[in-house]
């Protein structure tokens, strides 16, 4: 009986559809005809989980592996100040980052769009556990808290690398007001200027959409195309390549280590005094976590756990060991032996080079830039530095921005398909499809110059300013006695060891 009275219902449920249908035919045409809605992209569970371990990487990479390596470098009565540096840098700039730093950097920042974001997502707003963030594959997503966290793992670290070039001297109230302000005012801008755009997809529909328009919704198109292709960083619409950091972090810390080196001036007794590193046992030890770490930083940059990870992850190898073997033959050349603080510096210069050009460069490429570097980082940390009489104490300025300015400017050349590179990506002559564009040499290497011209200028600068400001409010340094003392106890009342 009951089958009977749901047949009934049935029946005259479709009798009154078809009169609808007939009265209306235009609802039958719009049923058959009304294409289905995209579903919307869904993150790919491995993509999450290879990010999520890239970012504890480079967090690795923070503590304990920049804090172990510059605090082996330094004096013994320096050693827990430098960790508590490195700690408390890493702390401060994390909360900067979900505060407004995330916001300024990967945000559009209206007419100031070119060189800083807005602040549309300060304190995260509007971002939850359902919003996505756009890797380099037309359709591919990851969770934005996924990005946001990886990305403030790079904010972290950059300014903590500045700490070696003023080790040992800077008072840590200064260092604190100071990192705030250089990551507010000099890291969010310049990640935004480098690293800002609109994604994949978003180049590809804007190209699609302009090929299809005809008559007057050509010039519409076209509008809506060139605010797509100006939604970017400066220094990305120039068409510079920077695949991990090479100016967004080296060059960046670099030269801002260089200006902090001198403005405090040099450390008192140096080049008088012996400073050797208390422990390379613990600078080894750091080198080679920066290093295992430094697989999160290059390979997680792709966003990806594709087939192209393998590019960046090599390349990271291959470059590190040809930079570790160049220094230690130079020294060895030169100074008549080989040292353990030769391999660590070299082994760090070869990633710092590699980092912008790790996803652009071939195998061999790769090689020729680990050889390059090192002799000329040497030149600079030991001729230059010597010449100039400036106290970089654990030669920040050497390493990190001259490789860094190797790097970026190799990454011009060795990008080159010719030349075993992966070419540049071109996500508007094929929509859809990963294919690489032209590649002009002169060009592309203008664009990396003015990449790297702009980052010298924009911390160089900024970055004396800050110093200089925070120097007139609280004062940079200790008193003489304190320097003397060491910053263990007179900054923080603990001493690294009790022997």
């Amino acid at each position: 009986m009951e089958f009977r009275k749901v047949a009934r219902y049935a029946g005259v449920l479709g009798a009154l559809g078809a009169i609808a249908l007939f009265v209306e035919p235009a609802l039958a045409q719009q049923a058959a005809t009304a294409p289905a809605a995209p579903p919307p992209p869904v993150p790919n569970k491995g993509d999450s989980a290879f990010m999520y371990i890239a970012s504890v990487l480079v967090l690795m990479m923070t503590v304990p592996g920049l804090a172990l390596f510059y605090g082996g470098l330094v004096r013994t009565k320096n050693m827990l100040s430098m960790f508590m540096q490195v700690f408390a840098t890493l702390c401060l700039v994390a909360i900067l980052w979900v505060l407004y730093g995330y916001s300024m950097a990967f945000t559009n920042g209206g007419s100031l769009n070119d060189f800083v974001g807005g602040f549309s997502k300060a304190f995260l707003k509007g971002v939850d556990s359902t919003t996505l963030a756009a890797t380099f594959s037309n359709g591919v997503y990851i969770p934005e808290y996924t990005y946001i966290i990886f990305q403030m793992t790079f904010a972290c670290i950059t300014p903590a690398l500045i700490l070696g070039a003023v080790a040992e001297r800077l008072k840590f109230s200064a260092m604190l007001v100071f990192m705030a302000l250089w990551a507010t005012f000099i890291y969010f801008p310049i990640a935004h200027m480098v690293w800002y755009w609109g994604g994949p997809d978003a180049f590809g529909n804007a190209a699609k959409a302009l090929a299809a328009a005809t008559g007057d919704a050509k010039a519409q198109a076209q509008a809506a195309y060139d605010a797509v292709m100006a939604d970017a960083g400066i220094s990305f619409k120039w068409g510079a390549l920077d695949f991990a950091g090479g100016t967004v972090v080296h060059i960046n810390a670099g030269i801002a280590g260089l200006v902090g080196a001198l403005i405090l001036g040099p450390r008192i007794g140096y080049g008088k005094e012996p400073m050797p590193p208390h422990s390379l046992v613990n600078c080894m030890i750091g080198a080679a976590l920066l290093w295992v770490g430094w697989f999160g930083f290059n390979v997680g940059s792709n966003l990806e756990v594709n087939q192209f990870a393998g590019v960046p992850f090599i390349n990271t190898f291959i470059a590190t060991c040809a930079a570790g073997l160049s220094w230690v033959i130079v020294e060895w050349i030169i100074k008549g032996k080989p040292s353990a603080l030769g391999m660590a510096s070299g082994v760090v210069a070869g990633l710092v080079a590699i980092t912008p050009a790790c996803g652009f460069a071939g195998v061999m490429g790769s090689i020729v830039l680990g050889l390059v570097v090192s002799p000329i980082c040497f030149f600079f940390c030991s001729a230059i530095k010597g010449a100039l009489g400036y106290d970089d104490s654990l030669d920040v300025f050497g390493v990190h921005c001259v490789g860094g300015i190797v790097g970026a400017l190799g990454t011009g050349l060795l990008v080159n398909p010719a030349w075993g590179g992966a070419g540049i990506a071109d996500y508007t002559s094929k929509p859809g499809e990963l294919v690489a564009g032209t590649y002009d040499m002169a060009t592309q290497m203008i664009s990396q110059a003015k990449a790297v011209g702009m980052t010298l200028v924009w911390s160089g600068i900024g970055s004396a300013i800050l110093f200089k400001l925070v120097d007139i409010i609280i004062g940079l340094r200790p008193s003489e006695e304190k320097e003397r003392e060491g910053l263990d106890i007179t900054d923080h009342g603990e001493s690294a060891y009790h022997y």
